[in-house]
C-alpha cells in the first residue's frame, strides 16, 4: 500500500507541474522555480498534515484526553444532543488521525502543492 501511495503522490506532484510548465511559458516565467516551490509545498503538506493531527489529539488509538480534539469533541457532542455527527470535522479529523487514505493523501498533495506555488508568487513577486 504504500509503495501505491507513493507512486500515485508522485503522480500528482507531476502532472500539477507539467500544468504549471504551460502556464509559466506563457508568462516568460522561469518553470524550474515553480516546480522546487510546488513540490517543496507537497512534500511539507504531507509530512506536516500527519503531525499537526497527532499534535491536536487526533491519534490511531483515539483522541487523546485533555487535547484539542477532546475539547472538540465535547463541544461537537453537547450540539447534537449527546453524540458526534457521523461525517462532521471531529469524526473526519478522528478518521484522518487513524491514518491516511488514497484521497485524504491526493487532498493534501493538492493543497501543498497549490500552496508551494501561491509562496513562489508572494516571494518571488517581491523583487
Amino acid at each position: 500500500m504504500i509503495m501505491k501511495s507513493t507512486v500515485f503522490l508522485i503522480y500528482l506532484v507531476a502532472s500539477s507541474l507539467l500544468v504549471n510548465g504551460v502556464e509559466s511559458k506563457k508568462s516568460g516565467d522561469s518553470s524550474w522555480s515553480s516546480y522546487i516551490w510546488m513540490g517543496a509545498g507537497a512534500v511539507a503538506a504531507v509530512v506536516a498534515a500527519p503531525v499537526a493531527l497527532g499534535a491536536a489529539g487526533f491519534t490511531a488509538a483515539g483522541i487523546a484526553s485533555g487535547s484539542l480534539g477532546a475539547s472538540m469533541m465535547s463541544v461537537s457532542a453537547i450540539a447534537n444532543g449527546g453524540g458526534v455527527a457521523a461525517g462532521g470535522l471531529v469524526a473526519t479529523l478522528q478518521s484522518l488521525g487513524t491514518g491516511f487514505g488514497m484521497t485524504a493523501y491526493a487532498v493534501t498533495t493538492a493543497t501543498g502543492t497549490a500552496g508551494g506555488y501561491a509562496a513562489k508568487k508572494i516571494f518571488e513577486d517581491e523583487d
